[in-house]
């Protein structure tokens, strides 16, 4: 009982706090009106409903349950009595654990009472058995819905427009339309080929859609390096002038009235926090959801730095795979795409072409990934030609592009400027 006030109690006093505990369920509750507060905390969550005392005596009231839970009097008396909402989850595992601990009783009373039940094949008291065994379980996402009646789902599907998210690179947004929501897209490469100035010009032509927020997880490089980075892009004046602060008077006037113009606007956050989990970027994800509204993707540079626990018995590679597999939840739950940089492996091989087996410590990141890209200096491609004097080619691979297919294209980069320029195909350059 105490846990239970504890956590309903928590979630009143703090309502960012239910990113925590969004897992317990209503029947987790063994005390009834607790089992009802949290079925009305349940629903405002995943309406992106503001949760407070109000809103949930409104949605109560509504149905004509109010009293039933003793009033707001009682909803008062959860949030004054907590003097800490720190200990959240602890008890949040104490009220699901006992949870199914009462479930097991029931279940196991029922199952017990089966064998005085007769039975003319002995099939059907297992598949009675097997259904109380597995109704003790958390309850799961999805509903399987039968292909007959997904008839009208499927139509409508194909008379919506697709909200495809482009990236402001031309030749990539033709070919596949732009990125889809629910994505885990990976970018790797090996050291200085670009990858962070790739991600930080797909986060300038992905927030200038206007379809959402842009969220930016940096653990490398604080704040003001990323903005230098996105300056010297737009400006066209090199790093190193942002970097050292040898901007004239001029320049800074300039850069200024840039940075009010073309960065200001766009609906972009930045975290600068470094071993970051992927619980706290999903929380303060969903957290942005309730605030800002639409979430258009999620950036996280880069994933072998982020915290990434690894339980006694878990190699890393299995740790790092429950990282992709709850970054794609998020972005599917989000409805957006997460964009994931990496790191690949065989530094020292610069000369050979990555492939997938090339992502450092991949385990599950390919596969969980709808696209992964490489970026990758080929020595036998290194003049970018007419459409990029002076600066050098990258190759972008496609080596993976789940319902696209795989693909590659040639961009010139300039290292100074943090910026990458769509180069045809090699064949067109002759």
């Amino acid at each position: 009982m105490e846990a239970e006030k504890s956590v309903i109690g928590s979630v009143l006093r703090d309502a960012m706090k239910i990113d925590k505990v969004a897992w317990l369920e209503p029947r987790d509750f063994q005390h009834s009106a607790h089992s009802l507060i949290w079925t009305a905390i349940k629903y405002l969550y995943k309406s992106d409903k503001k949760i407070d005392i109000v809103s949930i005596t409104e949605e109560l009231h509504k149905y004509k349950r109010l009293n039933e839970i003793g009033g707001v009097i009682y909803l008062h008396e959860l949030a004054n009595n907590i003097l800490t909402t720190a200990d959240i989850e602890y008890h949040a595992k104490i009220v699901r654990e006992n949870a199914i601990k009462r479930r097991v009783y029931d279940v196991g009373y029922q199952i017990s009472a089966l064998s005085n039940k007769p039975y003319d094949d002995l099939e059907e008291m297992f598949a009675e058995i097997e259904k109380l065994a597995t109704s003790i379980r958390p309850a799961a996402q999805g509903d399987l819905i039968h292909v007959k009646d997904a008839e009208d789902e499927y139509f409508d599907y194909l008379d919506k427009q697709d909200d495809f998210i482009k990236t402001g690179f031309k030749n990539f947004d033709n070919w596949i339309g732009g990125l889809g929501r629910g994505w885990l897209y990976v970018l790797a490469a090996r050291p200085s080929v670009g990858k962070t100035a790739k991600m930080l010009q797909m986060l300038r032509g992905i927030a200038a859609q206007g379809q959402g927020q842009c969220l930016v997880w940096s653990q490398e490089m604080k704040r003001p390096a990323l903005t230098n980075r996105m300056m010297a892009s737009i400006m066209g004046i090199p790093l190193n002038k942002f970097r050292l602060k040898q901007l004239t008077t001029k320049e800074k006037e300039l850069a200024r009235k840039v940075y009010q113009s073309e960065i200001a606007p766009l609906p972009i956050r930045i975290a600068d926090a470094k071993n970051v989990t992927i619980e706290e970027v999903a929380a303060a994800a969903r957290q942005a959801k309730r605030e800002n509204g639409q979430i258009a993707a999620i950036f996280v540079d880069y994933l072998g730095i982020m915290n990434i626990p690894q339980p006694l018995g878990m190699s890393r590679q299995q740790a790092i795979g429950q990282v992709t597999q709850a970054a794609k939840r998020l972005a599917m739950e989000l409805d957006c795409v997460f964009i994931l940089l990496a790191q690949m492996n065989r530094e020292g091989k610069r000369a050979l072409e990555p492939s997938l087996e090339h992502l450092r410590e991949s385990g599950d990141i390919e596969q969980d990934a709808d696209v992964v890209e490489f970026l990758w200096e080929n020595p036998e491609d290194t003049d970018p030609g007419k459409y990029a004097p002076g600066g050098k080619v990258i190759q972008s691979i496609i080596a993976k592009g789940r319902d696209v297919g795989v693909n590659r294209f040639r961009y010139g980069f300039y290292g100074a400027y943090q910026q990458f320029i769509d180069l045809p195909p090699l064949e067109r350059d002759e």
